[in-house]
């Protein structure tokens, strides 16, 4: 039986999108995402827990990523986790990404007051698993009418 590896997040971008552009020209777009709950304390005390989110968008998703996200603003991420590891100075380090699938701009601080939802046709999962080097990153080329089925 196959397992369910399925990540649904509301939260705002903690910093501006960053892209890396890899050998044949595919864009990888990466930003921190804030989720807080509140709850009460023992002593009836207001607690607010924020968790961060590495999330991670590739190719026509991190296109639009790019374009579209801010740092502040509200989004619906849905993905899947991807933990990775490397070595840095014979030290094993670990990290948990949120490779997304999809998103939605909400929220009063979201410049899409209609609520898009982007999910590219090439599934943001299609990366490759050991990307080459990234190229020089290199201003965004304008979308291709292929690429562009935005309703506005």
């Amino acid at each position: 039986m196959a397992g369910l590896n399925k990540v649904m997040l509301i939260g705002n971008l903690g910093r501006d999108p960053e892209t890396s552009v890899y050998e044949g020209n595919v864009k990888r777009v990466t930003f921190t995402l804030a989720t807080s709950e509140t709850y009460k304390d023992k002593s009836g005390n207001k607690v607010t827990q924020t968790e961060w989110h590495n999330i991670v968008c590739w190719r026509g998703l991190a296109e639009i990523a790019g374009q579209y996200l801010k740092k502040g603003m509200q989004v619906y991420v849905e993905g899947k986790i991807r933990t990775h590891s490397w070595e840095d100075n014979g030290v094993k380090k670990y990290a948990t990404d949120i490779l997304a699938d999809t998103f939605q701009m909400i929220g009063p601080r979201g410049a899409n007051e209609c609520g898009e939802q982007f999910a590219p046709n090439a599934s943001s999962s299609d990366h490759p698993s050991a990307p080459a080097a990234p190229a020089q990153p290199s201003s965004a080329p304008a979308v291709t009418p292929e690429e562009d089925d935005l309703p506005f």
